[in-house]
């Protein structure tokens, strides 16, 4: 018994040779296709001056929420620029966001597909169940052998790592959509297309959004790994103080982290609370319209019943004429039923 052993590891590896052996061209253009669009993130970036960059960021923050999430992510980035990580935060953020919008490029139409289908919400769901527990590290050996050291293997590792909860959320939310409404877009001939655009997603986008905002957070967590296979940035900081025993240079790249991931989560919020008002104020401009329209409907009844209150109001005289002859007519009733006196002789 102590002999046996599943072979899986070969098997693996085996599979792991058959895709460089055959597939090699393939990895080759997607690595080139991610490294542009690294490197094209990556000069807007970190090209114009730091201070460029914290008033467009800090404007963003400010037309999405408000002068204190700008005020803070203005504080926030000039104490990455004062701790001398700018262009290695400049790095890790253009990873964060190549990965992370490949990941909801990936992740929206698979939560569609499986929010549709039952089939595929059970095939699709152990798959997302092994990326998300399957530990991170691991995703960096057949991306090394893939796509060789650099930047490339940490945006693919931290794409399948992060994926997940945008599928599982987006599924959620078209699936957690009122049956009604969709019924209701049945019966008024829409197509199911539009039904998905004008009713479901709709609905659904604060789920999305959420999903959205812990792809980006899951992103940012693999910085650290991914600097482990020459990406660079802050987790190429972290991962040279961990070496070195450097605490000073562990705690400002690890402070770095740590206000690009409160800066990206609350933006993230903020698009997703944004969307959640606007859809508040078209439905309490709709129930406006309504009891608009209700109390219309009211003053119409009301002119309409005028008529009938101008004649009760032309009646009235009558009914105090009768009111005022009616003590005549009382007193004559008695006076008829009186006896008659005998006639005496």
């Amino acid at each position: 018994m102590n002999d046996f052993r599943l072979p899986l590891g070969d098997l693996a590896e085996g599979f792991i040779d058959v895709l460089t052996d055959t597939l090699g061209w393939f990895f080759a253009i997607i690595r080139t296709v991610f490294l542009a669009f690294y490197d094209a993130v990556e000069f807007v970036l970190a090209t114009p001056p730091f201070w460029i960059v914290i008033v467009a960021l800090a404007a963003l923050a400010w037309f999405l929420k408000g002068w204190k999430l700008s005020l803070g992510t203005a504080l926030g980035l000039l104490v990455i620029v004062g701790v001398d990580q700018w262009d290695h935060a400049m790095e890790s953020l253009a990873l964060v966001l190549v990965a992370s919008t490949i990941a909801i490029a990936l992740a929206v139409p698979v939560g569609i597909w499986t929010a549709r289908s039952d089939l595929a919400s059970r095939i699709v769901r152990p798959v997302l169940d092994f990326m998300q527990t399957m530990p991170a590290f691991v995703y960096l050996i057949p991306a090394l052998i893939l796509f060789r050291v650099g930047v490339v293997p940490g945006i693919v590792a931290t794409i399948v790592f992060a994926m997940a909860p945008g599928v599982r959320l987006t599924e959620l939310g078209i699936r957690g959509v009122d049956k009604e409404v969709v019924e209701a877009g049945h019966a008024f001939g829409a197509s199911p297309g539009r039904i998905l655009r004008q009713i479901q997603l709709p609905l659904a986008m604060p789920s999305i959004m959420a999903g959205v905002n812990q792809v980006i957070m899951l992103s940012l967590s693999m910085v650290v790994i991914a600097g482990m296979v020459g990406a660079g940035g802050l987790g190429g900081d972290v991962v040279a103080s961990l070496n070195r025993i450097d605490v000073a240079l562990g705690f400002e790249a690890g402070l770095s982290v740590v206000i690009l991931a409160i800066i990206l989560d609350r933006i993230t919020g903020a698009l997703g609370s944004g969307a959640g008002r606007r859809r508040a104020g078209r439905k309490s401009s709709s129930q406006a319209t309504g009891a608009q329209a209700t109390t219309a409907q009211a003053t119409g009844a009301q002119a309409t019943s005028a008529p009938a209150t101008g004649a009760s109001a032309t009646s009235a005289p009558d009914a105090a004429a009768q009111a005022t002859t009616s003590p005549t007519a009382a007193s004559a009733a008695p006076a008829a039923d009186a006896p008659v006196p005998a006639r005496t002789a």
